[in-house]
This record gives C-alpha cells, sequence and structure tokens, in this order.
C-alpha cells in the first residue's frame, strides 16, 4: 500500500572539515583520519536520524566552492555540518559560502576530550586548532551572511549530539517542504480568512507546490476502485480497529465501511499518481463523494501525509513538514483545531478535535471505527475513527499568512486524559492543559493573530521547530512556560520591524 513517510536513510547530511596546506601532508591525513572519526561517531548516534558522510578534507578555495556546489546540486543532500579542525584562512570559503544551498551547522568541537599536559608540543598545537579556526570560520559566516546553527562541545556529549539530532530532523523537514506537492480537492470554505494565503509567496518561501483539482477528478478514481481491492481493506479494518457491530462484514452498515475502503483507496491512488504528499478536503464540495473523508484521511495522516480541512493548505503543508521531522521519534502528529473549553472547576483545559480528521498516530489506545450522522456536508454518514490522544508534552503549531510574512505560532501544551469518558462524542479529540497558562496562552495565541486551525505534535519538539523557522527564515513566536503576554506584544513588534526593513527593496 502507498504511503508518504520517505525513510531518513534516503537522505544524508555531509560532514565538511576545513584545514589547509600548509601543514603538510602528514598532518592533514591526521586531520582526514580524525575528522572522519567523528563524522563516524554522529553517524552511529542512534537518536540522529539521517546518515552523516565524511568528505574529504577541503583546504583550497575551488574545492570548497566545488564541494558547496555539489551539497546544493544533490538530491540525497539535505544539509551539512562544517567544522575547522586547524586554521582554514576563512577567505577561502567565500565563494562556498556564497553559492551554498543547504541548511548549515557549525560543528565547534576538537577531537581529543581532555589535553595531555605532560606531553604537548607544537606538533599537538598545530593539529588540534579549531579553537581559533572555527573563530576565523564564524567570521566569515557573518559576514558573509550564512544562516546557521553553531553547537559547540565534544562529539561525545548527549548535549551536542542531540542538538546535531534536532538540526537534521529539521533539515530532513526543510528537504520535505521544499519537495512538496500539495492536491487541493475543490476550493477553501467559503468567506474563511485563515484558510487564504499567497500560494506563490509559500513556494518562494517554503518550497510547497499547491494546486486545485476538481472533486469529481477525485470521484472518478473512487468509481474505479475494484470491489475486490474494497472488500480486503475493509477486512483489514476490522483487523486492525475495534469496527462496530452495524460496520463488520455481517453488519447492517457493511456497505458504508466497503465506501470508506474505496475512498481511501481512491485518495491513495490520486496522491501516488501526481506525486503528492499532502492534500485538503472542503465539506462545502464534496461533488460526487457519498461520504466526506473521514477514516480515509485519518488512514493517510498516519502513514505520513499532510492534510487541512476546509482547503486549509497551509496546514496541510505544514503537517506534512511536521511529519517527516517528527518520523521515528516517540509519539504522534496530527491535524486539530481548538474547539471548546474548559474553564473550572479547577485547572482550565482545551477540548481539540475535528469533524472527522484526527490522525490515529496520537491515539492512546486501540481506535474504534464507528459511524454516526455528520450533520453539515450534506452527505451520507462517514465513516470515523474515535479515540483519546495520549497523554504527553506536546507542541500545538500554526502557519499564518500576515501578508507580508509568514509567521509560525508554538504552544507548548500537555496532553492530558479527558476528566469524565466522553462517550457521546463519536469524533476522535485530544485533551491539553497549555502553557504557560490557559488565559496567557490563549490571550497570546490571540494577539499572534495564530490560526484555528492547527498541528499537535508529541514527536516534534521546540529545538526542532525553531531550526526549522531559521533555516526557512520564517518568524517563530512560541508561547511557554516562560511567556508573558506583555513581553510578547513588544516581541510581535520587534519582530514586525526587522521582518519589514529585512525584505528586499
Amino acid at each position: 500500500m502507498s504511503t508518504a513517510a520517505q525513510p531518513y536513510d534516503s537522505h544524508e547530511v555531509w560532514f565538511l572539515t576545513g584545514s589547509q596546506g600548509l601543514y603538510g601532508e602528514e598532518t592533514l591525513q591526521q586531520v582526514a583520519h580524525q575528522s572522519r572519526q567523528i563524522a563516524e561517531r554522529l553517524d552511529a548516534a542512534p537518536s540522529i536520524p539521517l546518515r552523516i558522510v565524511w568528505k574529504p578534507v577541503l583546504t583550497d578555495a575551488e574545492s570548497i566552492r566545488r564541494m558547496c556546489q555539489e551539497a546544493s546540486a544533490s538530491d540525497v543532500c539535505v544539509g551539512v555540518i562544517v567544522w575547522m579542525h586547524t586554521f582554514s584562512p576563512a577567505k577561502m570559503w567565500i565563494a562556498g559560502l556564497s553559492a551554498l544551498d543547504r541548511p548549515l551547522l557549525h560543528l565547534h568541537t576538537q577531537y581529543n576530550l581532555s589535553l595531555p599536559w605532560p606531553s604537548i608540543d607544537m606538533d599537538f598545537m598545530n593539529l588540534n586548532q579549531a579553537a581559533h579556526g572555527d573563530r576565523e570560520f564564524a567570521h566569515i559566516e557573518s559576514r558573509v551572511g550564512v544562516n546557521r546553527k553553531i553547537v559547540a562541545g565534544h562529539a561525545t556529549d548527549p548535549r551536542v549530539v542531540s542538538r546535531v539530532a534536532a538540526w537534521s530532523r529539521a533539515a530532513a523537514g526543510r528537504h520535505a517542504a521544499r519537495t512538496l506537492r500539495l492536491a487541493r480537492f475543490g476550493d477553501n470554505m467559503r468567506d474563511v480568512a485563515v484558510t487564504e494565503g499567497d500560494k506563490v509567496e509559500a513556494q518562494l518561501r517554503f518550497g510547497y507546490s499547491v494546486n486545485t483539482y476538481g472533486v469529481n477528478d477525485l470521484v472518478a478514481v473512487v468509481d474505479e476502485v475494484e470491489d475486490k481491492a474494497a472488500a480486503a481493506l475493509a477486512a483489514e479494518y476490522q483487523e486492525s480497529y475495534a469496527v462496530v457491530p452495524a460496520l463488520r462484514s455481517d453488519g447492517i452498515r457493511h456497505d458504508s465501511l466497503l465506501y470508506a475502503a474505496r475512498l481511501e483507496l481512491g485518495l491513495r491512488a490520486f496522491l501516488t499518481e501526481g506525486g503528492f504528499t499532502a492534500f485538503t478536503t472542503n465539506f462545502e464540495d464534496l461533488g460526487g463523494l457519498r461520504q466526506l473523508p473521514g477514516l480515509a484521511v485519518q488512514r493517510l495522516m498516519a502513514d505520513g501525509y499532510g492534510f487541512g480541512g476546509e482547503g486549509d493548505w497551509k496546514t496541510s503543508a505544514l503537517l506534512r513538514t511536521m511529519k517527516v521531522m517528527g518520523q521515528g521519534q516517540p509519539g504522534g502528529t496530527s491535524f486539530m483545531e481548538d474547539y471548546t473549553y474548559h474553564l473550572g472547576p479547577g485547572e482550565p483545559r482545551i477540548l481539540g478535535a475535528h469533524m472527522l480528521e484526527v490522525c490515529p498516530s496520537i491515539a492512546a489506545d486501540r481506535p474504534s471505527c464507528e459511524i454516526h450522522p455528520l450533520s453539515i456536508g450534506d452527505r451520507e454518514d462517514p465513516v470515523r475513527l474515535v479515540f483519546d490522544a495520549a497523554p504527553g508534552a506536546a507542541l500545538v503549531v500554526g502557519l499564518s499568512d500576515l501578508g507580508d510574512r509568514f509567521r509560525l505560532t508554538a504552544n507548548a501544551v500537555d496532553v492530558v486524559a479527558p476528566s469524565q469518558p466522553l462517550r457521546r462524542l463519536p469524533v476522535a479529540r485530544a485533551v491539553w492543559t497549555p502553557r504557560p497558562s490557559f488565559a496567557e496562552s490563549a490571550e497570546s495565541w490571540l494577539l499572534a493573530g495564530a490560526p484555528h486551525h492547527t498541528v499537535l505534535s508529541t514527536a516534534v519538539d521546540q529545538e526542532t521547530l525553531g531550526d526549522f523557522a531559521a533555516m526557512t527564515g520564517v518568524e517563530l513566536l512560541t508561547v511557554d512556560e516562560n511567556t508573558s503576554v506583555d513581553q510578547l506584544a513588544k516581541e510581535i513588534r520587534w519582530n514586525a520591524a526587522y521582518h519589514r526593513l529585512a525584505q528586499a527593496l
């Protein structure tokens, strides 16, 4: 069965080491041997999802330029780690850095953990010069204006490994964004502001290619699904989920489950054929579809596809990007919407859900496959998975188009179990307590003009999201335990000034 998941082992990070010919062949051989060992040590770290590929030591401007151009043109290289083992005169790096079109992590490290105090001589000093070699390199990075992440410490330090891992996941997310193709089935919901946006600017900034297709183009593919294939998938549903009796093979609503299977198979075929990794639907524009896609959308999200309801292509693209960044991490990532509040007694909580489309990757237990009426959409009762989200720390993230720039807003939250069983709520849902508090979180979110459609993730952390925002040059507002509304208001004003000044004339 087709899936949008792209294994991390299909992409890699190149490890570049700077030096110069001044030190002689013997020293350069030591530089190569030691830098290769550091690259291999990082490559072996279980928390770093991408392959770290060592490249030959760079000692002159031409080899540096060629390497940076090769990295930028490569289909597999999604970022570069750069380290100056010795002193590498930084003017040699100007042409290369100017040509580099990949995220850069400047690793400020050294081969040895401790100094061999009794035996230090000038040979040791000539070989181990990262302390000032990296300072020379950092100067030219700043002079050229290179956007980079800096990580300082020994390659065996868990903090260093963790920060490199976060950056590598963000680099994979950036690559997924730059190659993302999104299919909109119909337009966005009428008169809604937040689902609008500048698709051309989104492609310039992120790489998202967003195009609209008639819903009946999808209907034609759904109608071509063979009965045998739909029956086989419906049988898989009965093995995977707690399917209610009415939907099972001997149930009175089994035909609805078979149509849900047709929807999934049709959607998968359409997306696979077009190379799409994200999509949207809209309950106002269902054409010849008998059901609003629910189960199909949930399962496609679980396989890594991005999705946005009501034609919300920005949230769909963001979901796909965060799916890639969180791949292999504990937890899950889902389309979400703040729906309603519990303001007391006790600690205030937010109940998040959507009509049907919440991803089972965040489920606490085995989902129930159910069928219920839906008061909007004017179609047959749709099939959907029903579950509560698993407790844990999470991020709620929204992407907004402010007219002159895009803004990411992220709220750190804690997903919790519902205070009481939600027996009469026939949708998948999540309950969370926002940080620093309900009032400060809500006031901050509204002040930021952040959207009501979001991505909820227990798999992507703040550092990874921050690295992605830096790589793409997008504003990021974070609301967490350290946030005050007054300070956030000042940050918003400062950011507005910065982004307007930074725009090309």
